[in-house]
Formats: structure tokens, C-alpha cells, sequence
């Protein structure tokens, strides 16, 4: 019994039972805000590539972005964020030249596993 007493009374190992409490929200919070820079990241190449595509379809229309195929081939390769397997459409509407992005982000936060749909238009 006076074994127990002095076992709980003892503080040597204080710093890594506190450590082994903090280490996971830690983790958690900093792979979250890795993965949401990333996200952001991801986002702006999506909107950049839209918006270049759209632009492309409407000023260069007769060299590079003659037809839809050409104008999303030409928004695919203008993508350079991280692997969301983005698709690109392309119409004509009543504003001039749509071009619209969609992608899927797939955020893992150690503990916490989501998808985030992605999606840009742009119009020219």
C-alpha cells in the first residue's frame, strides 16, 4: 500500500503523459491548416485556369481555342494546382464565353477525412 501512495505522488513523468495528451489536437490542428492552404491553393489554380480559358475563347478564338475541346484541353493545361482531377465545360452563352471548373479536394487532417467540392466560373 505505501508503494501505491508514492507512485502517485511522483512527478517524473508529468512531461510525457502532458505530451501525450497535446500531441494529437496538435497534430490535428497543424495538418488542417496544411491541408486548408492547399485547399486555397488548389482553388486560385481553378480560377486562374478558368479564367484564362474564358479569355482565350473569346480573344484567341481562331488559333488556340477554336472549339470546346480545344478551349478545355487548353483550361486542363493551364492547371497546376494539386491533384483534384479537375473537369472543365465550355459554352457560349448569353455573357460570351463560359468556361466553368469543378473538382473534388480530398482534405485529410490526420484523424479527419472530408472532401471539399471545388468549383470556378468565369465568363468573357
Amino acid at each position: 500500500m505505501r508503494l501505491w501512495r508514492g507512485y502517485w505522488r511522483e512527478e517524473r513523468g508529468a512531461g510525457a503523459a502532458e505530451f501525450a495528451i497535446v500531441v494529437l489536437p496538435f497534430s490535428v490542428l497543424i495538418f488542417a491548416i496544411i491541408h486548408l492552404c492547399l485547399m486555397f491553393y488548389a482553388n486560385q489554380n481553378l480560377q486562374y485556369a478558368v479564367e484564362a480559358a474564358a479569355r482565350c475563347s473569346s480573344v484567341m478564338s481562331t488559333t488556340t481555342c477554336n472549339n470546346s475541346t480545344a478551349v478545355q484541353n487548353y483550361a486542363a493545361a493551364l492547371y497546376k494546382g494539386p491533384n483534384i482531377s479537375p473537369s472543365f465545360v465550355y459554352a457560349a452563352t448569353g455573357c460570351g464565353h463560359t468556361v466553368t471548373g469543378t473538382g473534388s479536394y480530398a482534405m485529410n487532417a490526420v484523424v479527419v477525412i472530408t472532401s471539399v467540392p471545388l468549383s470556378s466560373t468565369a465568363c468573357f
